[in-house]
């Protein structure tokens, strides 16, 4: 069995009495696309900039690609490409004149290889457009370009589709699964739940700790103990104070235009319509939904 491409062991670090990451064990396999999950300020960012040697861990240990983290972190820079939140695209700069700069840093200076990274990110065409002209979803791509203009063996996201709208989204994935399809070992962070599920795996991350990482469907059939039911009544907030004091009901939440509830097993959609009805509230519909990954998550966050 071939090793993991991360192996990460009680890695943890500590600014003052801060704990950022917090006693972190998880490994990621060749192939991969792993998802780390958790909301703004959970250690995410902090645990990347740790697996590239960018930052000591204040105790534990992480091997990325055969080398540790922070006493090798040089051979494993140059074997791993890195997109930040905030990536640093010259905005004076053409798009081509950005991937010959970041491409040098890494020693590429085959125009040959240039013009293949554009094409792989859907950018031919776009050489001379200056940076600044750019949307944000173009934006993105050029980033991507430039962390894997020297064909990395393993790619960090954080954060990557953060600020695009949902199309570029889109696109953005159908680009992380061809890279994936080509043999690059991935591990994206985003706060974007409905993303999450495009990943082999999926990490929940919460105040610093690793609460749980598997796949999504075994996630949602461990962590999900209920049935899901999709409620749509005019009178939202008078059906959801009902609800939450009705017998068997584990959770029950707004949902945009509705109201969102998972029973304990066994539960059916008759005691949910008698519990509201005898409050007055008038169903519209009623309706079996499917867990989500955010169901998961505040079942763990809860925890």
């Amino acid at each position: 069995m071939p090793l993991p491409v991360i192996y990460v062991d009680e890695l943890t670090r500590k600014f003052g009495d801060f704990t950022a990451v917090d006693h972190v064990s998880f490994e990621v396999n060749p192939g991969e696309i792993v998802g780390y999950l958790g909301p703004n300020g959970c250690g995410k960012t902090t645990t990347i900039r740790m697996l590239l040697g960018l930052l000591a861990p204040t105790s534990g240990s992480a091997i990325v690609l055969g080398f540790d983290s922070f006493r090798q972190s040089e051979q494993v820079r140059a074997r791993a490409g890195y997109m930040s939140q905030k990536f640093a695209i010259y905005d004076d700069l053409t798009v081509w004149e950005n991937l010959v700069f970041y491409g040098g840093v890494y020693g590429i200076n085959d125009p040959a290889r240039i013009q293949e990274t554009l094409a792989q990110v859907g950018l031919s065409g776009h050489e001379t457009v200056l940076t600044r002209e750019l949307s944000a979803g173009w934006r993105q791509r050029l980033a991507l370009g430039i962390a894997i203009v020297h064909r990395p063996q393993l790619l960090f996201l954080d954060e990557p589709t953060s600020g695009v709208d949902p199309n570029a989204r889109r696109a953005f994935w159908d680009l992380i699964y061809d890279l994936a399809a080509q043999g690059v070992t991935i591990l994206v962070t985003t706060h974007y739940m409905d993303e999450a599920e495009y990943c082999h795996r999926v990490g929940m991350m919460r105040d610093g700790k690793l609460l749980a990482m598997d796949t999504p469907l075994v996630l949602k059939e461990r962590y999900v103990p209920g049935q899901v039911y999709e409620i749509y009544t005019a009178a939202l907030l008078a059906g959801l104070g009902a609800l939450e004091q009705t017998p068997g009901v584990l959770r029950a939440a707004l949902a945009g235009d509705h109201l969102r509830v998972i029973v304990e097993q066994g539960l059916g959609e008759q005691t949910l319509k008698s519990a509201l009805a005898a409050t007055g509230v008038t169903i519209a519909s009623i309706q079996k939904g499917e867990p989500t990954l955010e169901d998961v998550f505040l079942t763990l966050a809860k925890g």
